[in-house]
């Protein structure tokens, strides 16, 4: 871990990320690290890739908490019905969110 990532992750962020204020609706991308949200819809065109996160268990309503965020910045650790995801930036881009 570098200085800077050790002042940001100190500053309460990861990656230069702001923390979300609860009722912002967002992508689940932008959120930090213990941060939690409820997911409102997913944006994924690709009818293979929406399957997948539906069967991984992404569905409207359920309650998912940012775990951790690898130090490239990708993956990102997700928990959501009592288990843990791994699933990388670009997927979680097309999840909306609104923070709890």
């Amino acid at each position: 871990m570098t200085i800077r990532h050790l002042k940001l992750f100190l500053k309460g962020r990861k990656n230069g990320g702001s923390m979300k204020k609860t009722g912002d609706i967002c992508n689940l991308s932008e959120l930090v690290v213990g941060q939690k949200a409820k997911v409102l819809k997913l944006k994924e065109t690709n009818k293979a890739i929406r399957r997948h996160l539906l069967d991984m268990g992404v569905t409207r309503g359920v309650i998912i908490s940012i775990k951790k965020i690898a130090p490239m910045g990708d993956p990102i650790y997700i928990t959501l019905r009592d288990y843990e995801l791994c699933i990388c930036k670009e997927d979680l881009n097309k999840i909306e969110v609104e923070v709890l």
